[in-house]
């Protein structure tokens, strides 16, 4: 497993991680092995959030045993971003996820507590060893730039949507973090459920690279995503054998030419007025 650092000063982490949105509406038992075996293979970067439920408890539990290995991840929601809150907020996730630290904890997306407020949280949870790191979710170009003049120089990563169907921060958002040494982690990088189907036009492109590989089209898609050096994505296994799918894109690298046959493939399109989000 390719491993990057996270951040200008951050460690190095799985290029392929573990996300865990609506992972506990399934079976448990199934989730918590596909972790672990996202584990075994080299897939140590798992993200959650206190937004997502009883997911928490679901790393929680599969990580038994096994904390030193995970770089594990965590969100505050927006409502809970006080400074007050966010302490809280992180202390009811650390009990969830049976850890007594966070490797990296997110504002899960701007809300109405200034941000100097949560990063003031943050700093404090930090300086009492509560997390090793923090950063931001969803932010486009003027929320990392403000989040920048609200004392967030030391963000270690951005996290955004970003799939083949969906390639907006490549206009602005990526090369800003590019820039400023922020990682970025893709989240839903096959499409939340929209994953190219074979009346998509791009599909073609993207069988006859698997095909030719000996891989398959979900792999492709997560080696195109993480083909630019600060970028690593976090889909999501309900299954120890998706797991093992998503874990192997974790070696490949594509040629120049499969990388320009599916941008024309998957066009990144127009600069959006705003930054998707879901």
């Amino acid at each position: 497993m390719e491993q990057r650092q996270f951040g200008a000063a951050g460690p190095e982490v799985s290029v392929i991680g573990q996300g865990t949105w609506n992972l506990e509406s399934g079976d448990r038992a199934r989730a918590v092995a596909a972790l672990r075996k996202g584990l075994d293979l080299g897939m140590t970067h798992i993200d959650t959030a206190e937004y997502y439920g009883a997911a928490e408890n679901v790393v929680g539990e599969a990580i038994a045993g096994r904390r030193r290995e995970v770089f594990l991840v965590s969100k505050v929601m927006p409502s809970n971003a006080s400074r007050r809150g966010t302490i809280e907020a992180c202390e009811k996730t650390l009990a969830k996820v049976n850890s007594d630290y966070l490797d990296c904890y997110l504002l899960h997306w701007r809300g109405r507590y200034p941000l100097e407020e949560t990063f003031s949280a943050f700093e404090q949870l930090q300086q009492a060893g509560k997390i090793r790191s923090w950063g931001v979710s969803n932010f486009d170009v003027p929320d990392l730039e403000d989040a920048v003049k609200a004392g967030g120089a030391a963000m270690a990563c951005n996290q955004v949507l970003y799939h083949l169907q969906e390639r907006a921060i490549e206009h602005a958002v990526l090369p800003w973090c590019e820039q400023h040494g922020v990682a970025v982690v893709a989240y839903s990088p096959f499409g939340s459920g929209n994953f190219p189907g074979i009346r998509v036009s791009g599909r073609k492109v993207l069988d006859e690279i698997a095909e030719a590989r000996g891989l398959t089209a979900r792999q492709v898609a997560l080696a195109f995503l993480v083909r630019r050096e600060p970028v690593l994505t976090i889909p999501k296994a309900s299954s120890p054998e998706h797991a093992a799918e998503n874990a192997a894109a974790g070696k490949l690298r594509l040629s120049d030419a499969e990388i320009e046959r599916l941008d024309q493939a998957f066009p990144r399109g127009p600069k959006p007025r705003s930054l998707p989000m879901i």
